[in-house]
């Protein structure tokens, strides 16, 4: 089964994309859902057709879906909020304001995306295009499963046993009710379920494609976008510029208010192409009519990718891989974009803790890295690279060292 999912800065036309590669899809007599967990849905205007919370048909081989995100929220955070606002009850808070405070911000973004599980392990289809929230959204959702895992394999544990062991004389000392195996039960079901959404798009049938219009502020929100996929380990499989203008006519009537933007779009253009390099990059023309309905949109798709395949599976190792050789090994990280200063990196354990930005990545080494020690970083290429060295006698690992090394910090 094929995962395609579309993002990018809101109003780019990500949903349009999504849709013409779904009808696209279809045409081939693929079973094919294109699933909205944006929470402003368009998908239902796009096809012209009225579509629900359920898979809907608009035409042979192609259903879409709008998740109804709230409904998502409430199912699979209900009985977590029941339990903090019987908590914030004790503490006085008005029951509105309660409410107001029991509900994570952007939650309903994240938790819409488990849908994608239903409909995957449904086993009903063949491709699922996804149409994603705008970029931040979706980069919110990418790193929630390991930093929840990071917590259920060592804190929850432990508070489960600690309440578990003195929940009487905790709840007469705090004055509040104890949480029960009830609530760490739905926890660790909202972590497997999350947990397993993250396998999904980490697969190797599963990717990300970018979408974005020839503007300056778009093309570095994707290349942002780019570079913090790839540290979650998450494979880009190619870009999209959309509403590119087409060349004027040459002549007396030129007009030279769409020869200017055509001028400034080429420039970003040029930027496209070598900010992408080694992906597939593509272009939808500005059309004097937004396509609408499932051949409009199928001909608009059919154009963008021309003779290429828009359902190959992506290109090349993907984003983190680990190299052995003599006496050490070296763990590849793509961080397309990114600078030596720019990157934090951190042992602590069996752990290593990649850092950009406001981002970060707890990486669980793998038992042939844990025991190795840390001899050295860099980035190199597009990609972090960290070599280790067996500490009982260290000798070339025969990889190449190019940058000069930025020790990780031992904790």
């Amino acid at each position: 089964m094929r995962i395609l999912l579309f993002t990018g800065k809101g109003g780019v036309g990500k949903s349009t994309v999504a849709a013409g590669t779904a009808a696209l899809a279809s045409r081939r007599g693929l079973r094919t859902l294109v699933l909205s967990t944006d929470a402003a849905h368009s998908l239902a205007d796009a096809f012209d057709a009225p579509v629900g919370a359920e898979p809907t048909r608009v035409a042979e081989h192609l259903f879409v879906q709008q998740v109804d995100a709230q409904l998502r929220f409430e199912q699979s955070w209900a009985e977590i909020q029941g339990y903090l606002l019987a908590v914030l009850e004790v503490a006085g808070v008005d029951p509105v304001a309660a409410e107001e405070l029991t509900v994570v911000p952007g939650a309903e973004e994240v938790l819409a995306l488990l849908e994608l599980r239903v409909q995957a392990l449904s086993g009903e289809w063949d491709v699922i295009v996804v149409d994603c929230a705008p970029t931040a959204e979706t980069l919110r959702l990418l790193a929630l499963p390991e930093a929840l895992g990071w917590y259920m394999e060592r804190v929850l544990p432990v508070q489960r046993r600690v309440v578990k062991a003195f929940k009487p004389v905790l709840s007469r000392a705090a004055g509040v009710p104890m949480p029960g195996d009830s609530i760490f039960d739905a926890v660790a079901r909202l972590h497997d379920e999350l947990d397993q959404v993250h396998d999904l798009l980490a697969g190797p049938q599963a990717s990300v494609r970018l979408v974005l219009t020839p503007e300056a502020v778009v093309l570095a929100e994707a290349r942002r976008s780019y570079t913090h996929l790839s540290l979650y380990g998450y494979r880009v499989d190619g870009v999209v510029a959309n509403r590119v203008f087409p060349a004027p006519e040459p002549g007396p009537e030129a007009d030279p208010w769409r020869a200017g933007w055509v001028a400034a779009q080429r420039q970003v253009l040029a930027q496209v192409e070598e900010s992408f390099v080694g992906l597939p990059r593509w272009r939808a023309e500005y059309r004097a009519a937004e396509p609408v309905g499932v051949e409009a949109l199928a001909r608009m798709a059919q154009e963008v990718y021309g003779d290429d395949d828009p359902l190959a599976l992506p290109r090349g190792r993907g984003p983190y891989r680990v190299t052995r050789g003599t006496g050490g090994a070296v763990l590849h990280l793509a961080l397309p974009h990114v600078s030596r200063e720019q990157v934090g990196l951190a042992r602590n354990g069996d752990e290593l803790v990649v850092s950009l930005g406001s981002y970060r990545r707890l990486l669980t080494l793998p038992a042939g890295l844990a025991r190795l020690q840390v001899a050295g970083a860099g980035v190199e290429e597009g990609e972090l690279r960290v070599r280790f060295r067996d500490p009982s006698g260290s000798s070339r690992d025969g990889t190449s060292r190019g940058a000069a090394p930025a020790p990780a910090t031992e904790r």
